[in-house]
C-alpha cells in the first residue's frame, strides 16, 4: 500500500504526511502483521525525499507500537488488536456541556467577585519576578514544601501580624490556589459526622462544597452578625466573616467576638474558621483587628487571600492553622504537593519586601473609597426614596434594597437585557427560599471594583430600568 502514498509538499512536514498514511494502513488492516515495510532508502527514492524524513516517520510509529526493527533487516507492522467498535464514530460534546461564552460589549458589572487592576503595578511586579527568578533558581528547579516555600510563608506571616494583628510563626502558614481549596484541604481530614455552622446569608460556594459531605447549619444574622444564641449544640465548625461579613457587609463588634471565642472553648471539637476576604479594605477608620488576635485558646482557623488586594488570577490563598490541627493536617496531607505556581510565590515574597504591596494598597484604598462613595451618592440620588443602602465603609461591596415592582427572577432577566451584570441576595441564602421569588424589598449585593468612575452614571441609570422600569419619557 506505500506505493500509494503521495507526499503534498505544501501541506506539513513530510515525515508526518508518512507517519500518518502508514499509520492508518495498519489500522485498517491494508497493512498486515508482520509485513515488511519498504526500506528508508527505496522509501525515499519513491518519494523523491530525504532518507531523514522517512527515518523520523518510521521512528514514531516504532516509538508508538505501530512498527517493529529486525536488526538489519528492517521495519515490520507490529501485531495490534483491532478495536472492538472500529465502525462506531466517536460521539461530538453533548450540547448540555458546551459553555456559552458571553462576549457582547458594553456589558457593566456590579460584581463583588473582580478588583480593579487598572492602577496595578506591574512594573513592579515584573521586577519582582526578575529578582524571584534570578535568586530562587535552585529553589524552582524542585517541589516546594507542601505547606509552600518557608521563606513566603515568613513573609506573609509578618505581613498579617502587621496588618490584621494575627499571631502566628511561619510554620503555620498553608498556601493554597484558593481558600476553597485550602477548605476543602481542612475538611479532608475531619470526621464524617463533623457538624458546620454557616452564616446565613453566606458564602454559597463553600456552603454548597461542605452540604455535599458533612451537615450545615445555616445561622440567620441579627444586625450584630452571628448569634451564639442561634447555634445549635451539634455544631463543631463555624465559618463566619467578622470583619465585613459577606455579603451584608456587618463588622461584628467586640461583644460578639468575644461571645464566639467563648463558643469556641467549651468544647475540645469547638473550631472557628474566620474568612477575611477583603479584610484590608477598611476606609474612614482604621482597620478592624482580625478575631483571631483575641484569641487566647489557638481555636480561630485564620483564612486570607490576595484575590482582592492583587487580583484574582493570581490564585494565592493561605490558612493559618492552630498547633493541633497543624500536626493533624501535616499527617494527613504530608503527601501533598504545593499547588501554587512558585514563581509567583516568590514573586509575591519579593512584592511584599520590596515595599511595593503597601503602597499599591494605600493607593487601591484611596481610589476604592472615592469610587465607593460617588456610586452611593449617584445610587440615593437616583432612586431617592426606593433605596437602602447599608453604607459600611469596607470592603468592595455592599448590600443595597430597592422598592420594585418585579421578583428576583424577572429581574435577573431584565439585567441581562440590559447588559448589567448584576448579584441578588438569594444567591447567598444558602438552603432558604423566597416564597413565589417576590418581596416587598429587591436586596442586590453591589460590588464596586471592577466598574469605571466614568461608567457609574450609566451603570446606576441601567439599574433603575432593571429594578423600577421606566418613566413616561423613558428616563429614570
Amino acid at each position: 500500500m506505500l506505493y500509494s502514498l503521495k507526499i503534498d509538499k505544501q501541506a506539513g512536514y513530510i515525515y508526518q504526511q508518512i507517519y500518518q498514511h502508514i499509520k492508518q494502513d495498519i489500522l485498517s488492516n491494508h497493512l498486515q502483521a508482520h509485513e515488511k515495510l519498504r526500506s528508508k532508502r527505496k522509501l525515499a527514492e519513491q518519494l523523491e525525499i530525504s532518507v531523514n524524513s522517512v527515518t523520523s516517520a518510521y521512528e514514531q510509529l516504532v516509538a508508538e507500537g505501530y512498527i517493529y526493527t529486525k536488526e538489519k533487516q528492517g521495519y515490520y507492522v507490529e501485531e495490534i488488536v483491532s478495536f472492538a467498535d472500529a465502525a462506531t464514530e466517536a460521539e461530538g460534546l453533548p450540547s448540555d456541556l458546551v459553555e456559552q461564552r458571553n462576549e457582547e460589549q458594553g456589558v457593566l458589572s456590579f460584581s463583588h467577585m473582580t478588583a480593579d487592576v487598572q492602577f496595578f503595578p506591574m512594573n513592579e511586579w515584573l521586577k519582582a519576578q526578575r529578582q524571584a527568578i534570578a535568586e530562587k533558581k535552585s529553589d524552582l528547579a524542585s517541589p516546594a514544601h507542601f505547606q509552600g516555600p518557608y521563606v513566603v510563608r515568613q513573609t506573609i506571616a509578618a505581613l498579617i501580624k502587621e496588618s490584621r494583628a494575627v499571631d502566628c510563626e511561619p510554620e503555620q502558614i498553608v498556601i493554597g490556589p484558593g481558600t476553597q481549596m485550602l477548605i476543602r484541604e481542612l475538611t479532608d481530614m475531619l470526621e464524617a459526622d463533623t457538624v458546620f455552622g454557616m452564616e446565613r446569608p453566606g458564602y454559597h460556594r463553600i456552603y454548597e462544597m461542605l452540604k455535599g459531605e458533612f451537615t450545615v447549619q445555616a445561622i440567620d444574622l441579627d444586625e450584630d452578625g452571628i448569634n451564639v444564641q442561634n447555634i445549635n449544640e451539634d455544631v463543631n465548625y463555624l465559618f463566619v466573616t467578622p470583619s465585613h461579613q459577606f455579603p451584608t457587609g456587618v463588622i461584628m463588634p467586640i461583644s460578639r467576638r468575644i461571645e464566639l471565642l467563648n463558643w469556641s472553648i467549651q468544647s475540645p471539637l469547638h473550631y472557628i474558621i474566620e474568612d477575611d476576604y477583603d479584610s484590608e479594605f477598611k476606609y474612614e477608620t482604621d482597620n478592624i483587628p482580625s478575631l483571631q488576635s483575641l484569641d487566647h485558646h489557638q481555636k480561630v482557623i485564620y483564612v486570607g487571600s490576595f484575590s482582592k488586594t492583587l487580583f484574582p488570577g493570581l490564585r494565592i490563598s493561605y490558612m493559618v492553622l492552630p498547633p493541633a490541627l497543624l500536626r493533624k493536617y501535616r499527617a494527613h496531607h504530608y503527601n501533598r504537593m504545593q499547588d501554587s505556581n512558585l514563581i509567583s510565590l516568590y514573586t509575591l515574597h519579593y512584592f511584599i519586601k520590596s515595599g511595593a504591596y503597601a503602597k499599591h494598597l494605600k493607593r487601591m484604598n484611596n481610589y476604592y473609597e472615592k469610587k465607593r462613595q460617588v456610586l452611593v451618592q449617584h445610587l440615593k440620588n437616583t432612586f431617592a426614596q426606593r433605596i437602602t443602602v447599608k453604607d459600611i465603609p469596607a470592603g468592595l461591596h455592599f448590600l443595597a434594597a430597592f422598592t420594585s415592582p418585579y421578583s428576583y427572577e424577572q429581574i435577573r432577566q431584565r439585567a441581562y437585557q440590559e447588559k448589567l451584570e448584576i448579584y441578588p441576595i438569594t444567591r447567598f441564602l444558602l438552603n432558604q427560599q423566597i416564597e413565589n421569588n417576590k418581596t416587598d424589598w429587591i436586596q442586590l449585593v453591589i460590588g464596586f471594583a471592577n466598574i469605571e468612575i466614568e461608567d457609574i452614571p450609566e451603570a446606576v441609570v441601567r439599574l433603575y430600568h432593571v429594578v423600577c422600569g421606566f418613566r413616561d419619557d423613558g428616563k429614570p
